[in-house]
């Protein structure tokens, strides 16, 4: 089994960087499913895939640490295990770094996690600067952070979205995936309050292609995303036409990834929704411009 590299090495050695996010097939415990997907994605060789955190349950029946473990040891792709931790103890917590660090797994992106109504959260951690905290003192482990380029829901403005963003990295969390954007201007701004705060570590921007209607309405109900007029035309003048929606949505997330590298952004974070047609197709736009 390879080494484990981790996220800070990455980025020393190479930016910008290219990754991946990918979720645990849902039904599918064996995780075969998803073996397709994999296929494809270790081709398009990128620097890390992420991977999401199943919702609640026990901590040692999570599919997340199995598909770490399966990307790395049969496909040689570093993974970056996501981390929720409302809804833990922090005794689960330290059964899943145990069982990662037995995996010789040491990259994680820690969350704070969505509130869920039907769950009654444990408290013992409140933000995800909390579980930042508590990973970095244990130790052993490369921590990742979530950044959001128009600032989180939960925040009164942009400005106190920094100032928490800031405790997060001097709490341990030493590289930022932003949340999903669809205009660029509002990564640029973020990038450049991030950096007056004395905020220092790469930031990649995440990217989510988008390829139905269904899908951008869920999203930006979920994230308060804003669509930009462009963005909006186009989301409008196609639909209704799945074929043609698919071809634009490509071509606008493209468009985004070359002029998020051409201002010189640390890396490129692609939320793939398992779809690995749209991961080479964005790679295939994007191929010369990634060492």
């Amino acid at each position: 089994m390879e080494q484990s590299k981790g996220i800070h090495q990455i980025f020393n050695e190479k930016r910008p960087v290219l990754s991946f996010e990918i979720f645990p097939p849902k039904r599918d415990t064996t995780l075969e499913s998803i073996d397709d997907t994999l296929k494809v994605l270790a081709e398009l060789k990128p620097d890390f895939i992420s991977i999401t955190f199943g919702a609640g349950g026990s901590a040692t029946n999570n599919l997340t640490v199995a598909l770490a473990k399966k990307m790395k040891q049969e496909y040689g792709i570093e993974p970056v295990v996501h981390l929720t931790c409302l809804n833990y103890a922090k005794s689960e917590i330290d059964i899943l770094l145990d069982e990662l660090e037995k995996n010789d797994i040491h990259n994680i992106l820690a969350l704070r996690g969505d509130r869920n109504p039907d769950i009654e959260p444990k408290k013992e951690f409140l933000y995800a600067t909390d579980l930042v905290k508590y990973i970095s003192a244990r130790g052993g482990f490369d921590v990742s952070g979530a950044c959001y380029p128009e600032g989180h829901l939960e925040s009164a403005n942009r400005i106190e979205d920094i100032r928490h963003l800031k405790e997060k990295v001097d709490a341990g969390a030493g590289h930022l995936i932003s949340q999903l954007f669809f205009d660029n201007e509002y990564f640029y701004s973020f990038v450049e309050m991030a950096r007056v705060a004395g905020i220092d570590v790469p930031i990649e921007a995440g990217i989510m292609p988008v390829i139905n209607a269904a899908q951008i309405e869920r999203m930006v109900s979920l994230c308060g995303a804003s669509l930009p007029p462009k963005f909006k035309k186009i989301m409008d003048k196609y639909a209704e036409n799945k074929e043609a929606l698919f071809d634009a949505g490509m071509a606008y997330a493209i468009n985004q990834i070359v002029d998020l590298l051409a201002n010189g952004v640390d890396g490129i974070h692609i939320y793939t929704m398992n779809n690995a047609t749209v991961a080479k197709r964005i790679c295939d736009g994007i191929r010369n411009l990634i060492p």
